[in-house]
C-alpha cells in the first residue's frame, strides 16, 4: 500500500537525517582541538585570553567554527597544574597552549604534543628547548624574560623619589629557586650598590606574609616599595595595591595590570601582545608548522604605565622625564 504524501515527506526526511547526522559528527570530530593550559583563572586574565583569540583569528582560526579549545585552569594554584596538564594529553588534544606559569608542567606532560609556552624567562635555561632559534623539540613559544628588569625598575623608581633613603624590594622565596629570578634579584642589588642605594629585601611566600610585609615597611619607614617579577604577585595584584595606597607606600611592579588596579607604575613587558603572538603560533602549528622549527619569540615591547589619580593621592608629582617615557598615563 502506498504511503500517504505527507508520511511519504517525512519519511525521506527521516532518511536524509539519518545520513546527515553522522556527517556532522564526523566534522565536529575532525575539528582540531587546542589545549588552554594557565596557572591563574579566568577572571583575572579574560585580557588575555581575548588577546589569544585575536592571534589565532589573524591565522584563520575562529573558536566554535574551525577549532574547539579546552580550558584548564589553576586558579593561583601551581601543585594543580600538573595534573591538568596530564588531563590535557588524556583528552588527545592537538596543540596545548601553556601560559599564566604552567611551562615546564606542560612538557613535562608530553613529549609529543606541540606546546606554545609563553615563559618569563629563560627557556634555554630553564630546559624547555635546546635553543631560541630551532627549538628542536615539541615546544617554542614566546619569552618574556621578564626576569630581567629589576635593575630598571629601581632606576625608574629612583628617578620618581631621588632622595629615597631606603628602597623596600619585595621578593618571593619560592621563586627564587628559578635561576633566571634569582640572577634578577641579585642583579637589583648590585644596581642599588653601584647607585649608592639602600635598598632592604623583604619576603613573601603567601597572603599573610604579605600583610606583615607592609606592616614592616610603616615600622621601618621605607621609602618605597619594588615588588620583584612573580607569578604569585600577579595573582594578588589587588592585595599589594591596596596595601600601598592605605599605607600611602609609592611602588612599582612588573606588568600594566597592576597600574590599571590603582597601582602607582608598573615597568614590564606588554602581556597582551604576548598572548596575541601565542594565538598566532598556536595556529600556525596546527596549519602544519612544526614547533622544533618555529623560533621562539623574544617579546621586545616593554611598556612604562603611569597612573596620576594615585600619583595624586600619595602626593607625588611625575617628572616631565618619566612623563615624556611612559607608554601609557592612566588618569
Amino acid at each position: 500500500m502506498p504511503l500517504e504524501p505527507l508520511k511519504r515527506r517525512q519519511f525521506i526526511t527521516l532518511l536524509g537525517g539519518a545520513g546527515v547526522w553522522p556527517l556532522v559528527a564526523r566534522a565536529q570530530q575532525a575539528m582540531p582541538v587546542i589545549g588552554f593550559l594557565n596557572g591563574q583563572s579566568l577572571d583575572r586574565w579574560r585580557p588575555y585570553v581575548a588577546a589569544f583569540h585575536q592571534g589565532l583569528s589573524e591565522t584563520g582560526y575562529i573558536e566554535g567554527q574551525n577549532v574547539a579549545i579546552e580550558y584548564r585552569w589553576a586558579e593561583g594554584h601551581p601543585d594543580r597544574v600538573p595534573a591538568l596538564a596530564a588531563e590535557l594529553v588524556r583528552r588527545q588534544v592537538n596543540i596545548i597552549t601553556a601560559t599564566g606559569g604552567p611551562t615546564t608542567a606542560a612538557k613535562e606532560a608530553s613529549p609529543t604534543v606541540p606546546i606554545v609556552v609563553l615563559s618569563g624567562g629563560d627557556p634555554v635555561r630553564a630546559g624547555l628547548v635546546a635553543s631560541l632559534n630551532r627549538p628542536g623539540g615539541n615546544v617554542t613559544g614566546v619569552a618574556l624574560f621578564a626576569y630581567s628588569l629589576g635593575p630598571k625598575r629601581l632606576e625608574v623608581l629612583r628617578e620618581l623619589i631621588p632622595k629615597a633613603r631606603v628602597i623596600a624590594v619585595l621578593a618571593n622565596p619560592g621563586t627564587l629557586s628559578d635561576p633566571e629570578a634569582r640572577l634578577d634579584l641579585e642583579a637589583t642589588e648590585a644596581a642599588s650598590r653601584a647607585g649608592g642605594q639602600e635598598i632592604r629585601i623583604l619576603n613573601a611566600t603567601n597572603e599573610h606574609e604579605i600583610d606583615t610585609v607592609f606592616a614592616t615597611l610603616v615600622q621601618g619607614r621605607d621609602d618605597a616599595l619594588l615588588v620583584m617579577a612573580d607569578p604569585f604577585f600577579n595573582s594578588r595584584r589587588e592585595q599589594l595595591v591596596a596595601l600601598a595606597a592605605r599605607h600611602l607606600i609609592p611602588a612599582i611592579y612588573e606588568w600594566r595590570q597592576f597600574a590599571a588596579a590603582g597601582g602607582l607604575m608598573s615597568y614590564g613587558a606588554s602581556i597582551t601582545d604576548a598572548y596575541r603572538q601565542v594565538g598566532v603560533y598556536t595556529g600556525k602549528i596546527l596549519r602544519g608548522a612544526k614547533p622544533a622549527e618555529l623560533p621562539f619569540i623574544q617579546a621586545v615591547r616593554v611598556e612604562l604605565i603611569l597612573n596620576l589619580k594615585t600619583a595624586k593621592t600619595l602626593g607625588i608629582t611625575f617628572p616631565i622625564t618619566l612623563l615624556g617615557r611612559a607608554d601609557e598615563v592612566i588618569e
